[in-house]
């Protein structure tokens, strides 16, 4: 029997891998479900049409109809306002790869019907971390990291599993993004184009922002900790905020690294390719068969690693700041975070201005304590707010 994959985000970049991934071995998995947010629906439509899926969704319930007219006979469409988290249980493995806090709802879903979730949306483990918890704890659950980094680490946990008691420090590798080695100063007046040319991965642009003001990599050590660091997680262990470090690798290679007591350190390498984490996501616990940027060693000629710089990228100190507090704090700066990075794009707010707009926000933190959905939904609501009167206050709207 196939393994039913549920895409969720499918026209996305993270989607459209998993596409390429799943098809590339047709007799092992098959894709059930598929879903986007709406914006793109005739790709939606297109992908539909191309893998014959049992159930379908848009995140728009008010082009579910027009959905309906589109699909072929023999996939249903689901709607309404559960729709995506309905499909997000209807197969073996669900992908998320919706973007920002929108996927929350995908990942409660797949977890609580106890399926294996392949989790790219960073953000919904970020802001709602107790509550995902109590999901990861739900009979069969399981959570498998699709962020390149988190994956790296999820397989030197694996690789050393009699081991992690012994584990000294996490160490979470950055390209530095596309302002690397810049000041403050020269980064005053940097463009949206110049922020969405990323030297070494083909992201979305969000994310893409996000790797700009390494608050993307800011994110990924608050996940890090909510994947490896608390008791309750599939390979837990006593690794706080003070063991997770972030280092500059511009030549993305290294995904990410684990030190032991001993001081030995194990590492994943290969070429940036996000279908390697699909991947290994999809077949866990066993290994996709194909190889997904395998690195010829006779040609690789250097590894350079650096210190972030905090005074440039000030975004990664505030999210560990965040992290450090707890309770909403991430939620808070996960939603401030999308309200910024939406008005730069929009061209509303210069890029320097992402941190002022994030800093100001979480200096009205409420200290919420993140427990039920309830309170986290409303500090996601609470952050935006604060966030967007802070963007109109820059643009002189809120005068």
């Amino acid at each position: 029997m196939p393994t039913t994959v549920g895409i969720i985000g499918s026209t996305g970049s993270i989607g459209r891998q998993t596409l390429e991934a799943v098809q590339a071995d047709p007799d092992r998995y098959r894709v059930v479900a598929i879903a986007a947010g709406g914006s793109n629906l005739d790709a939606l439509v297109a992908q539909i049409h191309e893998v014959r899926p049992r159930y379908a969704a848009v995140g728009d319930p008010a082009r579910a109809a027009e959905l309906a007219a589109a699909v072929p006979a023999g996939t249903e469409v689901v709607d309404g306002p559960h729709a995506l988290a309905t499909l997000a249980a209807a197969a073996d493995v669900c992908v998320n790869g919706v973007v920002g806090f929108a996927g929350l709802p995908v990942t409660l879903g797949c977890l609580e019907a106890g399926k294996r979730l392949a989790l790219a949306n960073k953000e919904s483990l970020i802001a709602a971390g107790p509550v995902v918890q109590r999901a990861r704890r739900t009979a069969g659950a399981e959570l498998v990291p699709v962020d390149s980094e988190h994956a790296a680490i999820h397989m030197c946990l694996r690789g050393a599993a009699d081991n992690r008691q012994r584990v000294a420090a996490l160490h979470l590798t950055a390209s530095g993004g596309p302002f690397r080695g810049r000041s403050r100063d020269e980064l005053a007046s940097v463009s949206i184009t110049d922020a969405l040319a990323h030297p070494t991965w083909a992201m979305g642009p969000k994310i893409t922002i996000d790797s700009s003001t390494l608050m993307n990599k800011g994110l990924e050590v608050i996940e890090a900790n909510e994947l490896f660091g608390l008791p309750a997680g599939e390979a837990g262990f006593g690794i706080g905020f003070d063991q997770i470090e972030v280092v500059v690798h511009p030549q993305s290679i290294v995904h990410s690294m684990v030190t032991f007591s001993d001081g030995a350190t194990m590492a994943q390498l290969s070429h940036p390719d996000m279908r390697l984490p699909i991947g290994y996501a999809l077949a866990y616990p066993d290994r996709f068969p194909l190889p997904y940027g395998r690195i010829d060693w006779a040609r690789l000629s250097r590894l350079d690693f650096e210190a972030p710089d905090m005074d440039a990228f000030p975004c990664l100190a505030l999210a560990y700041q965040a992290g450090r507090v707890g309770g909403t704090a991430p939620a808070w700066i996960s939603g401030a975070n999308e309200v910024a990075v939406e008005a730069f794009l929009a061209g509303r707010i210069a890029w320097n201005s992402i941190p002022d707009v994030i800093r100001g926000v979480m200096d009205l933190h409420d200290g919420g304590t993140g427990e039920t959905l309830h309170e986290v939904l409303h500090a996601d609501g609470e952050a935006r707010r604060h966030a967007a009167a802070a963007v109109d206050r820059l643009t002189g709207r809120g005068r």
